[in-house]
């Protein structure tokens, strides 16, 4: 089919010519075993990339890849090589084919796609977004890193090269690089270390929370003490370290947690007589205690609740926020005379998790149980609120509330008299945990921030207002000049006293658009600009962070107009979100169409028939695999296969005699799975 044709079957519009960039999309085949199915590799890339073998190789994870011959490409594509282009790949190539994107391709460029026979330009957006409705995984890749040069060379070119001027340097260096939709890892490690989010410490695995972020902990920590205080909740705090012996007591909960527990083995020069773990969480640390603490049923319910850091430690490849050797957490424990009254509390507090969530983070989320395979280790059941990243297509676990049942209190003996008679026997305590962590920051930045940087919701936001005086020039004399300065001192002292949280940027060694594009890397959610026009009408201009939406706001109206639209950027952050979840959560009920979903960024709801064995078969039949050589397995890493994400509370009629999406077994229950974090 002749270029033009394909683009309008797929209804993909073409632009003009001018100023289009030329590219070319090639087709390779790496070394592949004899007796294995090979996995083309297809380049898209501007003609004047240089795409070498070795940066292909590296990208894609293949060995020695080769311009495909005819044959191979007639084979899977149905195309002669010169008459192959993007339009070239369906969706029946997903999970057949690995496909490199030249980073240098842009969703704001217009770009030439030509065959032998035709040419045609269309918008990057759509090129990108066709690529991505395929369901095929996109590698981004950036062709123009050139090897290290010898310390020679770099002598040489250091000696020849002109200086850059130390503004201009500073432009470069504090702007985000790269493209969240074509590298995500690389523009998450940007946003959070030049946004001041953290930054990155000397032992692998654990990070410094930089103010910026630790001002977002101290508001849920808020929101959250204020509620599970009026339920009858304590803070205290217990130990971080936790003897062998009284770790190993719960066989089951510590061989969940075993190969994450960190020892202390030595101190000073001595070895300890027996090792001592720090603390993954703190069941076996705590409930000793109420053992000693609770002797009647008087005593019930007691409810206890930390503020403090854990540590896990086996796993390969930390990521900020998501995955970090130490972090911090909230983790509540109580214990409970009855199953009712410690269901009850279970259900309250997964509300406050999605309260938190919504109502603080303008994030979305999905409450559910969890399956038996994925349930907290030695737990009677583990609800959950589970997240979306539409960037990645992944799922996200975003906190947990168990109900521990009655088996750490018969491990530990929790055992109260019966309130009915002593002649009653004696009754273990129902016990609860549940914790929420530092994640609720990493899983909130990536679903709201943007190429500019961060976008921080206002409730949660460090400062939720900068005020910065502009139109301050040469020509400008010195009385209007202190008045303006004056006038933004005084709108940021208005909104202090407000309530809300304001700073000013007086700082005159940076014009009013670099300080803009600060506060827009930091994520500030409003920005007041105060300049010669709005001195003389008595306004201030507000420009909002995430859609640099433009207000003119009275100063005699700040009080009230402030926290409106404050109000009206978190819903909007919300609508934005939930729009996203709400569209990549698809209802599939025939596996020939779980994984071409799951490709397509999706989240899948599908009739489940609650067999553990099942389950696994789902996750492995959906996960990607080299067909030449195996992966090294890290369980903590990001899931490849669809693993189940939860149980919704809320479910979609299950009508009778429906499959099980994979067995074909009669379904119990429609279950969310996805890949995840």
């Amino acid at each position: 089919m002749a270029l033009e044709a394909s683009l309008a079957q797929l209804s993909i519009a073409q632009v003009s010519a001018e100023g289009a960039s030329a590219t070319k999309t090639l087709v390779f085949k790496p070394k592949t075993a004899k007796t294995a199915v090979p996995v083309p590799v297809v380049v898209v890339a501007l003609q004047t990339t240089q795409t070498p073998a070795g940066a292909i190789a590296a990208a894609a994870g293949v060995k020695e890849p080769r311009l495909a011959k005819e044959d191979l490409v007639q084979e899977f594509f149905g195309v002669a090589p010169k008459e192959f282009s993007p339009a070239s790949i369906t969706k029946e190539h997903a999970g057949k084919i690995k496909l490199l994107v030249d980073q240098a391709i842009t969703e704001t460029g217009a770009y030439e796609l030509s065959t032998e026979s035709a040419k045609a330009s269309i918008a990057g957006k759509d090129l990108i977004g066709y690529l991505q409705s395929t369901g095929v995984e996109i590698i981004p890749v950036d062709f123009s890193a050139a090897p290290a040069p010898t310390p020679a060379a770099a002598a040489k070119k250091a000696a020849t090269a002109p200086k850059k001027n130390d503004a201009a340097l500073d432009a470069k260096l504090i702007g985000v690089t790269v493209d969240k939709f074509l590298d995500f890892p690389g523009w998450y490690q940007q946003i959070l270390t030049k946004g001041e989010m953290l930054d990155y410490y000397d032992v692998s695995g654990c990070y410094i929370m930089r103010p910026a972020s630790y001002a977002v902990w101290e508001e849920i920590q808020d929101f959250f003490n204020k509620r599970i205080k009026a339920m009858g909740v304590k803070n205290c705090a217990f130990p971080l370290f936790v003897s062998q012996r009284v770790l190993e007591k719960e066989k089951d909960h510590i061989e969940g947690f075993a190969p994450e527990v960190a020892w202390v083995t030595r101190a000073g020069s001595s070895e300890l007589d027996e090792p001592i773990a720090i603390r993954p969480t703190s069941e076996t640390v705590m409930y000793p205690y109420y053992a000693k603490w609770i002797q009647s049923h008087r005593d019930l319910p007691l409810k206890l609740n930390q503020w403090n850091s854990v540590v896990r430690w086996e796993f390969k490849h930390p990521q900020p926020f998501l995955r970090t050797r130490e972090f911090l957490w909230q983790e509540g424990h109580t214990a409970h005379l009855t199953f009712d009254e410690a269901n009850e509390e279970v259900l309250q507090i997964l509300d406050h998790y999605a309260s938190i969530y919504q109502d603080l983070l303008a994030v979305p989320v999905i409450k559910g149980k969890k399956t038996e395979k994925e349930k907290f280790a030695g737990g009677y059941f583990t609800t959950t609120v589970e997240g979306y990243i539409p960037a990645t297509g992944r799922g996200i676990q975003g906190a947990t509330s168990h109900c521990l049942g009655q088996n750490f209190s018969k491990m530990f003996n929790i055992v109260v008299e019966n309130p009915e008679g002593p002649d009653k026997p004696k009754l273990h305590a129902w016990q609860n945990s549940w914790g929420l962590s530092t994640r609720v920051i990493g899983v909130m930045v990536m679903i709201h921030s943007d190429n500019k940087g961060l976008v921080i919701p206002p409730r949660v936001s460090q400062y939720q207002a900068v005020v910065i005086p502009v139109g301050i020039t040469a020509k400008t004399t010195e009385e209007q000049a202190r008045a303006i300065k004056e006038g933004a001192k005084d709108i940021e002292a208005t909104l202090k006293k407000a309530g809300i949280r304001a700073i000013g940027d007086y700082r005159d060694n940076y014009s009013p658009g670099w300080k803009f594009s600060d506060w827009e890397l930091k994520g500030l959610p409003i920005r007041l600009e105060f300049g010669p026009k709005d001195l003389e009408k008595k306004s201030v201009t507000v420009v909002r962070r995430n859609d640099s939406k433009k207000y003119n706001v009275a100063l005699d109206d700040l009080t009230t107009e402030i926290p409106k639209i404050l109000d009206q950027l978190h819903h909007d952050l919300f609508a934005k979100a939930k729009e996203a979840f709400d569209t990549h959560r698809v209802v599939v009920e025939n596996w020939d169409d779980f994984v071409p979903a799951l490709n397509a960024k999706n989240v899948i709801l599908s009739p489940w028939c609650g067999e553990m064995e099942c389950e696994e078969d789902i996750k492995d039949s959906s996960a990607k695999r080299n067909d030449d050589e195996e992966e090294e397995v890290d369980e903590k890493a990001p899931s490849m296969g669809a693993k189940s994400l939860c149980i919704p509370f809320e479910q979609p009629e299950l009508k009778e005699g429906t499959k099980c999406v994979k067995c074909g077994k009669k379904a119990i229950n429609y279950t969310m799975f996805g890949r995840s974090y």
